[in-house]
């Protein structure tokens, strides 16, 4: 399994959709692989975690 993590701050109004987007025009890779795509916020504090589970896009959200 392949982890991405952004080392950019993302904005975390964004749902699953505006992520795979970004993960499409930023990081020219596909979101339906089965990757796991890590963001986090500004402050560092927070974590928006998507990855594909064969069904649909899945957005996990952790407060550290």
């Amino acid at each position: 399994m392949r982890i991405l993590v952004s080392t950019k701050p993302v904005d975390f109004r964004k749902g699953h959709d505006g992520l795979a987007a970004l993960v499409q025009s930023l990081l020219a890779e596909d979101p339906f692989t089965g990757t796991v795509f890590v963001f986090r916020a500004k402050r560092a504090d927070r974590l928006k975690i998507l990855f594909w589970d064969g069904g649909g896009l899945v957005m996990a959200y952790k407060r550290l």
